[in-house]
């Protein structure tokens, strides 16, 4: 029988090129996201492909209700999550503190935070029942340093790390592991998001280096996934060559 993984945000960049990886090791998914469309494209693509069967729930992980309805409504064989992928998150613009929107903030901090909790307690209830299962959250290099203009997106992803210890602590004795993964500089739609749909904006983040790519994190994920079942990863830091954390990054002249 095909484990399952249910990834959050799985619409595009990190969630949707580890949609294709597991497929494509033959895991039958529970995909969620805010754009419908695109998840059934998905779903379409993956289950041609791949011979597997994908569930779409399309929901913002921000709306409590929506998520605890979801999940509560999972027939029997989809409640069977061997892996929650909890990757959807945000991060909308790059201003100093006192010049920073509130809204924006508020968005931040209901998708990285109060979102990733909410998937969360829906799902860890079916791995208590199984005595098994693994979390996996995707942080940032934020989650570790914070840098300048970051402020409350930063604050998030250190609640992600400060959240993914806690998980660890308190799910020990249900035998369920807890990994978190902090991606650097990574192409994916990070940065349009970030700057509003700025194009000329979210390019200049990437000139002079090569950053690192969805597939790149997609396998990263998939390893920690793949080890024995007496071995947790608890914690892993990925940047790209050119990259050394969250300050320090080279550019090559133009």
């Amino acid at each position: 029988m095909n484990k399952i993984i249910c990834i959050t945000g799985a619409g595009s960049g990190f969630g949707e090129a580890c949609a294709y990886q597991f497929s494509a090791n033959h895991y039958n998914l529970i995909i969620t996201g805010r754009r419908a469309e695109r998840l059934i494209a998905l779903k379409k693509t993956l289950e041609e492909k791949y011979n597997n069967k994908v569930l779409v729930l399309p929901l913002d992980v921000s709306d409590r209700d929506a998520v605890e309805k979801a999940f509560k409504n999972l027939e029997p064989a989809w409640q069977k999550i061997d892996l929650l992928l909890n990757n959807a998150g945000l991060a909308l613009g790059r201003d100093t503190f006192d010049e920073a929107s509130i809204d924006d903030w508020e968005t931040m901090i209901d998708t990285n935070v109060k979102g990733l909790l909410y998937v969360s307690k829906a799902v860890i209830p079916f791995m208590i029942a199984r005595r098994s299962g693994h979390i996996i959250n995707i942080g940032s290099t934020a989650g570790k340093q914070v840098y300048q203009k970051g402020n409350v997106y930063c604050a998030t992803k250190h609640a992600v790390q400060a959240i993914s210890e806690s998980m660890r602590i308190d799910l020990l004795q249900h035998k369920i592991k807890v990994t978190v993964i902090h991606p650097g500089a990574a192409e994916t739609e990070f940065s349009l998001v970030r700057f509003k749909q700025d194009a000329a904006e979210a390019k200049k983040v990437y000139d002079g280096y090569e950053p690192l790519h969805a597939e790149d994190i997609a396998g990263v994920v998939f390893y920690t996934a793949s080890l024995p079942a007496h071995v947790c990863i608890n914690e892993l830091e990925v940047t790209c060559l050119a990259q050394a954390n969250a300050h320090y990054l080279f550019k090559e002249p133009h």
